[in-house]
């Protein structure tokens, strides 16, 4: 069965663009070591009336929006495998997490297997 991590993060909005090119380099990393599906997603609609939103949920700050964001593999052995080569990999070991345009401390990570897929 399949299986995903995903990640949820405050990202000020000044700094998406520097974030959407991290993004992008990243997504080509994972998806080179094996992931089969690669995910960032923008907050747009996100002054729900139902359930708790992910503005409070992530305590989004003033400037700042809501980033949603997941990976997709073939297994949770698979992805254990591809990840572990992903922090190999020459421009992971280059990244210094003081220079994320985004809080680290903040981002909300975790792996799922997947219950419905349509």
């Amino acid at each position: 069965m399949r299986y995903v991590d995903g990640f949820l993060l405050a990202v000020p909005k000044r700094k998406m663009e520097a974030y959407r090119r991290i993004a992008q380099k990243a997504g080509r990393i994972w998806r080179k070591h094996g992931a089969l599906e690669y995910r960032e997603c923008v907050g747009d609609d996100l002054k729900t009336k139902m359930g708790l939103p992910f503005t409070r949920l992530i305590k989004v700050k003033p400037g700042e929006t809501v980033v949603f964001s997941w990976i997709v593999y073939k297994s949770k052995a698979q992805r254990d495998r591809v990840n572990a080569r992903v922090m190999k990999d020459p421009w992971m070991t280059t990244m210094d997490p003081a220079t994320m345009p985004f809080d680290m401390k903040r981002m909300a990570y975790g792996g799922f297997r997947v219950l419905v897929d349509l």
